[in-house]
């Protein structure tokens, strides 16, 4: 890190939040860094919106009130046939202090806590493969198209 960047380091606060636990500021704010990520920066037109928010449990990454990493996170059927991470997301400002990671850690410390299960699946962007594999999660089966990126099918045993 150079030396200017490490006084911007800061451990993130973590949260997990059910979605009526969300404040009105909080909803927007992660809506918005979603559509910056999946729909501007990816250049993807899809509806971010899918219905799903009121299911999932939402794992926030905050310093101070500015939303800096996201995930949201579902229990055994709600969204897959095993307990799933998605909308992965890291603030493109905070990328290099590698966020990611510690949103992953959270996201799985989460499912253990909440949900109890022992196989989480994701749909994981192709590129992203070890970024995935560094937290143990495993491909199978082939490549496919979702929204127009290639994606892969990943799991990891807990």
């Amino acid at each position: 890190m150079k030396k200017q960047d490490e006084n911007k380091f800061v451990n993130l606060e973590w949260k997990v939040l059910k979605f009526d636990q969300l404040t009105l500021d909080q909803l927007y704010n992660l809506l918005q860094l979603r559509s910056q990520i999946f729909v501007v920066e990816q250049d993807c037109v899809y509806l971010d919106m899918d219905g799903k928010d009121r299911k999932a449990l939402h794992v926030l990454g905050f310093k101070g009130n500015k939303i800096c990493a996201y995930a949201r996170l579902f229990d055994k059927g709600e969204y897959f046939d095993a307990c799933s991470i998605g909308r992965v997301i890291v603030a493109e400002d905070e990328r290099r202090y590698a966020y990611g990671h510690n949103l992953m850690s959270e996201s799985i410390k989460a499912i253990k806590e909440y949900y109890g299960e022992d196989i989480i699946k994701i749909s994981a962007q192709k590129y992203l493969k070890k970024f995935y594999e560094a937290h143990g999660f495993i491909q199978k089966g082939e490549g496919y198209l979702e929204d127009g990126i290639p994606h892969i099918e990943m799991y990891k045993a807990l």
